[in-house]
Parts: C-alpha cells; sequence; structure tokens
C-alpha cells in the first residue's frame, strides 16, 4: 500500500498557519507606530526649520504616512481572520516605497 500524496505546494487547505498571523498582524502594527513617530518628529523638525521646504517635506511626510497607515490596516483587516491569504506582493512594496519617500522627506528636512 502507498502513503497518500503530499497536497501540492501553497495548497490552503494543508495549511497550518500557527500564530504566524497574530506575528504579522502584531509587526504590521509596530510599523506603523514607528512610522507615526518618525512623522511626528519630522513635522516638529520642520516647525523648528520655519521654511517652505520643511513645511512640505513635512506634508509630504505626512502623506507617506497615512498611505502607509491605508497599506497596513488592508494588510491587518486580512490577517484578522487567522489565516494570512496569498498577496501578490503589492502591500510590501506599497510599504517599501512609503518608507523610501519617508526617508527623502527627511533629509531634506535634515539638509
Amino acid at each position: 500500500m502507498r502513503p497518500p500524496a503530499a497536497p501540492p505546494p501553497g495548497d490552503p487547505d494543508m495549511r497550518d498557519a500557527g500564530a504566524q498571523p497574530e506575528r504579522t498582524r502584531l509587526a504590521w502594527r509596530r510599523t506603523t507606530l514607528t512610522f507615526a513617530v518618525a512623522a511626528a518628529l519630522a513635522v516638529r523638525s520642520a516647525v523648528e526649520r520655519a521654511d517652505a521646504p520643511g513645511y512640505a517635506a513635512a506634508a509630504l511626510g505626512a502623506l507617506a504616512w497615512l498611505a502607509f497607515l491605508s497599506v497596513a490596516h488592508r494588510r491587518i483587516r486580512a490577517l484578522a481572520h487567522g489565516r494570512a491569504p496569498v498577496t501578490d506582493g503589492s502591500p510590501v512594496q506599497a510599504a517599501a516605497v512609503c518608507a523610501l519617500a519617508m526617508t527623502l522627506f527627511g533629509t531634506v528636512l535634515l539638509w
């Protein structure tokens, strides 16, 4: 008698996620909080600097934070059901673009 064939890779019915969705959800929350602190420090720096490029960089940094918050919130809601849905990587790409934008705006504030 032959053993049963292994399920195909990526079969959602055979996946045991364990605590991974909860850890991922908490990581998204921590990252969002860290991003919010960075945006708040950027606004504070712009107010102390008191010039137009500083205000523009702080405003764009706040917009980058709002975009990141939107991406993170959608991902957290998707993870709330206990199983991480398979994605095409677009949330990670969007989060990376927001982080790079925030880095650019921070550089403008420090320059």
